[in-house]
């Protein structure tokens, strides 16, 4: 039974919306698939809140690096470096950490401080989210060798799980860079419902 003026839905395959409308003797039948990009899915909402959680990680990996001296300035970019030198670096790392990283310290630890800080708040704001992603892999990359090589007489898997506090990331990273991470709950977002 129709009742006149109002629609009838009815669902004709998964996904799919039937509307009939009745005023008086006419009737308006019509089926309509919304697109992909007209709904919000549970996967949208999920690599939302993960480019938002990551975000949030970084803002907090960079704040105080940027807005306090000790990291860049007091020798706290220095301390890990040698940290890094005395076990936790890859061998085709340490040179590189010795002959370049520790010469320009000062440089390269307002570079780490400012781009933690820029990827935290790029991703939290969802601007710009691919170039963040890709200075993010490039950016775990290299942290991963300065720092989590397991040994040279490591089993295989120890790689992997030394390699955890970074590679863990570079994988959220490279998601955001091959998915539409920005589609909800970012600037790109709002701006697209605002016309």
């Amino acid at each position: 039974m129709r009742i006149a003026g109002v629609p009838s839905l009815a669902f004709t395959r998964p996904g799919d919306v039937r509307v009939v409308i009745a005023i008086g003797n006419s009737t308006l039948d019509r089926c309509y698939t919304p697109r992909v990009s007209d709904t919000y899915s549970l996967n949208d909402r999920a690599i939302a809140f993960l480019r938002i959680a990551v975000g949030v990680f970084f803002l907090i990996f960079g704040e105080y690096k940027v807005f306090g001296s000790q990291f860049a300035f007091g020798g706290g970019f220095q301390f890990w470096i040698h940290k890094f030198l005395d076990g936790g670096a890859y061998p085709f790392m340490v040179p590189v950490l010795r002959g370049f990283v520790l010469p320009h310290a000062t440089a390269i630890a307002l570079l780490a401080g400012y781009g933690e800080f820029a990827i935290g708040l790029a991703l939290c704001l969802g601007i710009l989210v691919r170039p963040a992603s890709v200075a993010g892999i490039v950016y775990m990359l290299t942290l991963l060798f300065s720092s989590d090589y397991p040994g040279a007489h490591a089993p295989f898997w120890q790689y992997f799980g030394a390699s955890l506090s970074h590679s863990v990331f570079a994988v959220c990273f490279l998601t955001f860079l091959l998915g539409e991470s920005e589609r909800m709950w970012s600037y790109a977002a709002w701006r697209k419902r605002r016309g």
